[in-house]
């Protein structure tokens, strides 16, 4: 962060005992601990709050967005895409909409299976030869 070498931070401690002296050299220390959680914590706070409004204006964004798409939601499909097929109107060489002239798909018809004269299956006639081995 500061860029300070190990060789530096050895200068700086022996001046300070020099000039503070042994003595009250752990108050000094205390301190500059207190100060420096102090500004560590301001500058938590200064993100949180700035990660707050990067929030909100994302939130505002999509607010927007979403109010954009209800209100092409109330527009009917159908008439854009005659719209934008034929801006004159009326469809295809005048003859109305596309659209009107399509149905749904017919159901299949039913199949039903052919009556039998009774509901018991009959078994195969009996043959008096049998069948050779080989």
């Amino acid at each position: 962060m500061f860029d300070i070498a190990w060789s530096e931070l050895l200068v700086i401690i022996i001046v300070a005992l020099v000039v503070v002296g042994p003595k009250d050299l752990p108050r000094l220390m205390r301190t500059a601990g207190q100060w420096a959680g102090r500004a560590r914590a301001m500058a938590d706070q200064f993100r949180r709050s700035f990660d707050d409004i990067a929030r909100q204006s994302e939130l505002d964004e999509l607010r927007t967005e979403v109010n954009r798409l209800q209100q092409t939601a109330l527009i009917d499909p159908k008439a854009e895409i005659e719209s934008a097929m034929y801006p004159t109107g009326g469809g295809p060489l005048g003859i109305g909409s596309a659209m009107d002239d399509v149905s749904p798909p017919a159901p299949p018809p039913s199949v039903e299976p052919p009556p039998s004269s009774s509901s018991v299956p009959q078994a195969l006639p009996e043959t008096s030869e049998t069948p050779a081995r080989t």
